[in-house]
């Protein structure tokens, strides 16, 4: 679509120039900002020619995807295991078309409960690198990150910069399972679980506005792994869209979070 209210474009090269004025926004990939009408927005400021490396390997052996890292991109980098990174970029059914523009910084920050880097950087520990006003720069874990449906910890003049994966959660066992209304559907309700020394932690996405994250005694019998997500989601409350109703999504999260749990349980045993 095209932005007919748009009258000025400038390429952030520099720290510096991502300060935004009124009526300008930050553009990376741009696949959900030219998707629909924008009348407030009146400048692009172009986040792609700051030259950011789409990945960097951190000393830990994790991963640092840059916010102007494509979908693509992620999906083809280092990880120890890819097949969660593939499974999460599928879930938002993008066409190859959009996964090669559309970028990790604009799916986390765009907050959509069924943001596919939203789940996958949530399940891995992911760390939001933001860069504050005035040279400074915070962190938060992309689950609290992410704080509702298209609602982020992002305040006036920040940025974010990167999304930083512990190595230790890329080495880490997971599991992974979804439920849609449809065989290629939108996601309506994903679980993905990942196995550390003395616990399965799961991290549910996409049937509640943000991401929730149980850690859970592997031993944990079926009924109490049911209610320990039934309790959080009641907690958030469950998300309802066209894509599935709030207790379907409920009893279809409780499901697939007993089959993460038992399969690293197993798994581990």
């Amino acid at each position: 679509m095209d932005l007919t209210w748009v009258e000025a474009y400038r390429r952030a090269e520099d720290r510096g120039a991502l300060t935004v004025r009124p009526g300008e926004r930050l553009l990376a990939g741009g696949t959900w900002l030219f998707s629909e009408p924008q009348p407030e927005v009146t400048g692009l400021v172009d986040l792609t020619a700051m030259g950011w490396a789409p990945w960097e390997l951190l000393p830990d052996g994790g991963l640092r995807l840059a916010a102007t890292c494509t979908v693509e991109q992620a999906r083809r980098a280092p990880w120890p295991s890819p097949a969660l990174a593939e499974l999460c970029a599928d879930a938002l059914l993008m066409s190859f078309k959009v996964q090669s523009a559309a970028t990790v910084g604009g799916n986390v920050c765009l907050g959509l409960p069924a943001g596919a880097m939203i789940s996958l950087t949530a399940a891995l520990a992911g760390e939001a690198v933001i860069w504050t006003p005035g040279g400074g720069e915070r962190r938060a874990p992309v689950a609290a990150f992410v704080r509702g449906a298209g609602v982020v910890d992002l305040g006036p003049g920040e940025v974010l910069r990167a999304v930083e994966l512990p190595g230790s959660a890329l080495r880490a066992r997971t599991a992974f399972r979804r439920a849609s209304l449809t065989a290629h559907g939108r996601s309506a309700a994903l679980v993905i679980g990942r196995r550390e020394p003395d616990a399965v932690v799961l991290t549910v996405t996409a049937s509640v506005p943000r991401p929730v994250v149980l850690v859970l005694p592997p031993a944990s019998p079926a009924h109490a792994v049911r209610r320990a997500v039934a309790e959080a989601g009641a907690e958030v409350g469950w998300y309802a869209d066209p894509h599935g109703a709030a207790d379907w999504r409920a009893a279809q999260t409780g499901l697939l979070a007993t089959e993460v749990h038992a399969e690293l349980s197993e798994v581990a045993a």
